[in-house]
């Protein structure tokens, strides 16, 4: 493992670079901490570079033992003073262990093109955490892949990915189209369309979830557009009791794909 102790190194400014803006495709992505980096080594993501804390090596943490499994297999892992890690973290009180890594990106055609897909469309959902967990949820729930629409954060942001917990690293998802461009492409797929609305919908239990199915979950606060509703095979509204009337919308997504997982299993 090669040293690095200036903030001026290629190496730092590489990971700098997707902090301020991450890959739009998804080609790369930065992973922070050693769950994320061990989930995309188990995932056969090939990772770049590897940056590892010298204090994890010197006290034999998971992120050091990480760091050397590494570089035994051939990857590059340079070790970074206190200082220079600082520069290399996107978070204020680093893990320890930072990676750059290649991800095959797809497109929203790629996503819509099984017969049995089961897509969730995040249109404008601004938060990366947010989209983050809807992926993470996706995952989960069986969905076959997710479309971040609109002016949904970037699904390939380090707090996005940090959000899916590594799904992001295994589920194909596809970003930076328009929200009707998103529709569209699911139509053309010939998926059944189902809105996600805040009230009038049907119980998510009453939705026929089976076959080729596309969800669309609005943003925070405005939810859906109406133009886009209205384009929508079905409504989907969730119940609650009063005086509650909406949900965070990664909960909103938990609650609708375990709905449509009920019916697909």
């Amino acid at each position: 493992m090669r040293d690095i102790s200036s903030r001026q190194n290629a190496i730092v400014r590489a990971f700098r670079a997707f902090v301020d803006a991450p890959d739009p495709t998804g080609a790369r992505l930065l992973l922070d901490g050693v769950h994320l980096v061990a989930e995309a080594h188990r995932a056969g993501l090939t990772l770049d570079s590897v940056a590892v804390l010298a204090s994890h090596l010197e006290r034999e943490t998971e992120e050091g033992r990480m760091a050397i499994d590494l570089d035994r297999a051939g990857t590059d892992v340079v070790v970074a003073t206190d200082r220079v890690f600082a520069a290399l973290s996107p978070v204020r009180s680093p893990s320890g262990i930072v990676a750059i890594a290649q991800r095959t990106p797809v497109t929203a055609a790629d996503v819509c093109s099984r017969s049995d897909a089961f897509v969730v469309a995040a249109v404008d959902v601004q938060d990366p955490g947010n989209v983050g967990a809807i992926i993470r949820v996706a995952e989960a729930g069986g969905a076959t892949g997710v479309l971040a629409a609109g002016t949904s954060a970037s699904p390939f942001s380090w707090k996005a990915v940090r959000g899916s917990m590594g799904s992001v690293l295994r589920l194909p998802v596809a970003a930076g189209m328009p929200a009707d461009s998103a529709l569209a492409c699911m139509k053309r797929a010939g998926l059944r369309t189902i809105a996600s609305i805040a009230r009038d919908g049907e119980a998510p239990d009453r939705i026929e979830w089976v076959g080729g199915v596309g969800l669309l979950l609005g943003g925070e606060g405005p939810g859906l557009p109406d133009a886009l509703v209205n384009q929508c095979d079905a409504r989907v509204t969730i119940p609650m009791s009063p005086p509650v009337e909406s949900l965070n919308v990664a909960a909103a997504a938990a609650i609708l794909v375990y709905a449509a997982r009920r019916q697909r299993l």
